[in-house]
């Protein structure tokens, strides 16, 4: 009779069970962080729904879709964002920002790089290579590489945005076909950089064209909104911003501190950008931006995208997206306003992205005009884009 072969089987019974989690768990974790108020199908007015069907480009500024397993070429049923629901919206273009890191406990008012990381976590739950596990930079370069696969899944229906003259072809083909959308990508922490710049010309060769210095904690280019210094821009940090206007990268300043927003704008004459954020005028607190900041960045023609989340924006949160938005109109201009959705940033939002025209409803019951509606809605980050990549 022959032995068992012990750590055989004890290895087979692991791989069946981390199969297992592979398979189960993810999507349990994507439908429990990423959450609406309410689902489809929406309802809204024939007005509202009318002029939605009109606008030309609808575009949004942070989505967060490509940490997430799931397959964005076909309808899901969780989530905020695929390339069908995406079509359905008639939307033009999304920004597809890169999560790399998201430390446990992270909060709006103090938060420290060194707590265990989620992103670890879930990129050994989701089976993803195992350099991801270790590494920033490949989970970067990861997330990348996989919206390129994705829009050659897609066929010729779904373009990546890389400089003005892909903009132009996706516009050009949007006219002649309402399913061609478009995206691109965005950086969400330049902890990503792992203390390289170099690493910034690898990502900008892989497609990325928005990188953003913070997320939820101090980096190596400075401080965070929520981080523990709340400090300014760090020697890296300005040699990175320098960089980055070299290569023609749009800079967001998303989760950035109040000082390193002020040592930007001082450096730099490039448009900057607000990718997903709400205003101290409607919710004071860390995460929002101050009027002397949303007056800067419109005087500097940059864009600041509203977010739909609770903590941006005052609930219920439909409503409190508009009002943050009506506040910006009253000092700076409609022309500095976009959405800044933050989809599927483990966020619970009003409505998935087949839901925006529900937003249009209440840009008109708040009393905002059909010109303006359009340049929020997605003209601004149109004009935006095509003066601001090369």
């Amino acid at each position: 009779m022959k032995r068992f072969k012990w750590p055989a089987i004890i290895l087979l019974l692991i791989s069946i069970i981390y199969s297992a989690v592979v398979f189960i768990v993810p999507e349990k974790f994507d439908k429990t962080l990423n959450k609406t108020k309410s689902l489809p199908p929406y309802k809204v007015s024939d007005e509202a729904l009318a002029l939605y069907s009109s606008l030309e480009f609808v575009a949004d500024l942070h989505c967060d879709a490509l940490l997430w397993s799931r397959d964005l070429t076909v309808k899901n049923s969780i989530g905020h964002v695929d390339f069908p629901r995406m079509q359905e919206a008639n939307m033009a273009l999304q920004a597809f920002t890169i999560v790399t890191k998201s430390p446990k406990g992270q909060n709006f008012s103090k938060t420290s790089g060194d707590a265990f990381d989620n992103v670890t976590l879930l990129n050994f739950l989701q089976a993803r290579p195992v350099s991801n596990w270790f590494s920033l930079m490949e989970r970067a370069i990861y997330q990348s590489q996989k919206l390129h696969q994705l829009a050659i899944d897609f066929d010729d229906e779904f373009i990546i945005v890389k400089n003005k003259d892909d903009l132009k072809k996706l516009i050009a083909l949007k006219k002649q076909d309402n399913r061609v959308i478009g995206g691109f990508l965005g950086i969400e922490g330049g902890h990503c950089l792992e203390g390289k710049i170099e690493n910034l010309d690898r990502l900008y060769q892989e497609g990325v064209r928005m990188f953003a210095p913070t997320h939820f904690f101090d980096t190596k280019l400075g401080g965070s909104a929520h981080g523990i210094s709340k400090g300014g821009l760090t020697k890296f940090g300005s040699d990175v911003i320098i960089r980055m206007d070299e290569l023609g990268m749009i800079i967001d300043l998303a989760h950035a501190s109040p000082t390193l927003i002020d040592d930007v704008l001082k450096q730099t004459q490039s448009p900057l950008l607000i990718s997903h954020t709400g205003v101290k005028g409607t919710l004071d607190n860390n995460r929002n931006l101050s009027d002397a900041h949303i007056i800067q960045i419109a005087k500097n023609q940059g864009l600041i995208g509203v977010g739909f989340f609770d903590g941006a924006v005052t609930k219920p949160l439909t409503k409190g997206i508009v009002e943050a938005m009506k506040h910006i109109k009253s000092i700076a201009g409609v022309e500095c306003i976009a959405l800044g959705s933050d989809y599927d940033g483990s966020a619970t939002v009003p409505f998935d992205v087949t839901g925006l025209p529900l937003l249009v409803e209440e840009l008109l019951n708040q009393g905002f005009e059909e010109a303006e509606i359009r340049a929020i809605m997605g003209e601004n980050v149109k004009q935006f884009m095509l003066k601001n990549l090369r």
